[in-house]
């Protein structure tokens, strides 16, 4: 095995962590697993004041009451992606934080039913667009007000899935290409007020929602992936605090692929 394909440890590359989200007001939606609950984490670490939003009331209160544990900052809220006017109240409630937010982390998602696209049950289709898509579009359609006087940074979750055909996965693909067109479409309407806004494409990643994939689904894909493993939530987080950081502040309406060279084939 070369050094570049070394398995991973489970822990965040060993970098100092900066301050240079200090006292920022950010909302993680998604917020109490998996890459959401990376976000959190690592956001809270550089600094950032952390709404932790998600279904899941009592895993985004956990999540932040780790964030504390560790020093860092954070409110749990419960919120309904699929529910407009419960997202409108949580941004809501973030943009009184502080002057916030000024960083939204879009991460709420679904696998849904995995099936030929013929056998995809119509119902089944509707809720993964309902959750992956329509809940990025009712997030960014309350966040992008709340920060157009002070200026900030949305990042939505894609995935390689928008990039490259995964059989059996026609509404999750579907929706993430549509986080991609809302993401480009947002980031040229809304430069002018000074807000970011960008996507984050990962591959496969060791998080819950892909532990609970039918026995087989990721069957022979980590032979495509030249790092030859699985990316862990936090080396996504990572790249997600890079993004919403000043250090990234002339990139927008851009995707940013985290899948070990997957596409790159």
């Amino acid at each position: 095995m070369s050094a570049s394909a070394r398995p991973f440890d489970g822990a965040a590359p060993s970098v100092p962590r900066s301050d240079r989200l200090r006292d920022r007001p950010a909302l993680v939606i998604g917020g109490a697993s998996g890459i959401g609950a990376a976000c959190a984490a690592r956001l809270a670490e550089e600094g950032a004041v952390v709404v932790v939003a998600d279904l899941d009331e009592d895993g985004a209160a956990g999540v932040a009451e780790r964030i504390a544990a560790a020093g860092g900052s954070a409110l749990p809220r419960r919120v309904d992606v699929t529910d407009p006017d419960g997202v409108a109240r949580v941004v809501a409630e973030a943009a009184g934080l502080r002057g916030g937010p000024r960083i939204a982390v879009n991460c709420a998602g679904v696998n849904g039913p995995l099936s030929p696209l013929a056998d995809l049950p119509p119902e089944g289709f509707d809720t993964v667009l309902k959750v992956n898509l329509y809940g990025v579009f009712h997030a960014m359609r309350s966040q992008l007000p709340a920060m157009a006087g002070t200026g900030g940074v949305i990042v939505n979750l894609a995935s390689v899935a928008a990039h490259s055909g995964f059989r059996h996965h026609g509404a999750y693909a579907a929706a993430k290409q549509g986080v991609l067109a809302l993401t480009r479409t947002a980031a040229r309407e809304y430069a002018a007020q000074g807000i970011r806004v960008l996507s984050v494409s990962p591959g496969v990643v060791d998080t819950p929602m892909v532990a609970a994939l039918p026995p087989g689904a990721t069957d022979g894909l980590l032979a495509t992936v030249p790092l030859g493993r699985t990316a862990e939530p936090a080396e996504v987080a990572a790249l997600v605090a890079f993004l919403v950081s000043d250090d990234a502040s002339y990139l927008t309406g851009s995707d940013h692929v985290i899948d070990g060279g997957y596409l790159a084939k």
